[in-house]
């Protein structure tokens, strides 16, 4: 049908246009933000929202839909009028095949992973993109962040002093934490291979350790400039699941570093400790599920992996009330997957001390 205005733009000539400015965004672009959004449609506006409103402008955005099952389309639909972001869809293969196609299609020189579920502070991309573009010996560049959502108390992901400068041994050991809202360089990421696609779990954590094995430091801006969302039954909330994907990834370092590497010894006991903690956390398991006798015996083997006066009165009294010890522990686990302190976000081997 004929336009009723002369002066209308061709429908061709439009898309053109548009074209061309979305070409000319990402040419100007030092920075490209992933946005993953299996399941979170109805929460993409709000971190969309959140990258919109950067101080820093010179960013471009890939949303992928890896065959989620809400809209996501739809949902990313009113944001495309912003040349600076693109809509990406392919079949469900994982998060990491995700993130792996959207960088692929990324055209700027850095890349900001930002979950269609978390937020970014203003300040976020103004603080972080500097220190890759003045320091070529930076690998990643991380940030404090506010956990919040379905958590029993608002907190933040660092809660402890960290260092500004981190080692690949800091990072294995989680003395530096790395939030998942992390920058890098498209370079480095090509190097190292991507996410490995074969981990369900911790595959991000792979990445940091990978990434630091290339040599360099990670650097943390101690600020909350991001903010994490604990859904109720998300993937960070089982600590099994967690361990499981450490266990992977320091197999993979040590598979990969050379015998005489000084991170062997460190690696050797977090894989030892982490094996432990899965045994404390299988055996739990078979309490809750129902197995009382045998998930106990299996606990009383694992006891040295905890301490304080909480757990031995606690072994005392499932001593003489084992029915007691069903409960507890799912009250213990219900805890643990609301992100409250101590939550398998951001495990710690020591977790289940005290």
């Amino acid at each position: 049908m004929a336009s009723d205005s002369p002066n209308a733009t061709p429908p061709a000539a439009l898309r053109g246009m548009e074209d061309a400015s979305s070409t000319r965004a990402q040419s100007d672009a030092r920075v490209c933000v992933i946005v993953p959004a299996y399941g979170v449609a109805h929460l993409l506006a709000e971190a969309l929202t959140s990258l919109q409103r950067q101080s820093f402008t010179a960013w471009e955005c890939v949303v992928i839909d890896d065959g989620a099952p809400d809209d996501v389309a739809g949902a990313v639909a009113p944001f495309l009028a912003d040349p600076r972001i693109r809509f990406l869809a392919t079949t469900n293969n994982g998060v990491s095949a995700a993130r792996n196609t959207a960088i692929a299609a990324a055209v700027a020189p850095l890349i900001t992973l930002l979950d269609g579920d978390d937020l970014f502070r203003p300040d976020y991309l103004a603080t972080v993109v500097p220190i890759l573009e003045n320091d070529p010996a930076v690998r990643l560049v991380t940030c404090n962040a506010l956990i919040f959502g379905a958590v029993e108390k608002l907190r933040t992901c660092v809660d402890r002093p960290q260092p500004t400068h981190g080692t690949l041994s800091n990072v294995l050991d989680r003395s530096f934490n790395v939030y998942i809202g992390t920058t890098f360089r498209r370079a480095d990421f090509e190097r190292v291979g991507g996410f490995d696609s074969r981990m369900a779990q911790s595959e991000d954590f792979d990445l940091w350790v990978r990434l630091m094995m290339l040599g360099g430091t990670a650097r943390y801006v101690d600020m909350v400039l991001g903010e994490y969302r604990v859904r109720p039954g998300s993937a960070s909330a089982n600590a099994g699941r967690m361990l499981l994907g450490n266990i992977r990834t320091y197999e993979k370092a040590r598979a990969a570093l050379a015998a005489t590497a000084p991170e062997i010894p460190l690696l050797d006991q977090l894989l030892t400790e982490s094996r432990a903690a899965l045994d404390f956390e299988h055996a739990i398991d078979s309490i809750v599920d129902g197995d009382t006798r045998r998930g106990l015996a299996a606990l009383r083997q694992c006891r040295n992996r905890v301490a304080g006066m909480t757990w031995r009165m606690c072994f005392a009294l499932w001593r003489f009330f084992p029915s007691l010890a069903r409960p507890m522990l799912r009250w213990r686990r219900r805890a643990h997957s609301r992100g409250g302190a101590g939550s398998a976000v951001y495990p710690s081997f020591l977790e289940t001390e005290g």
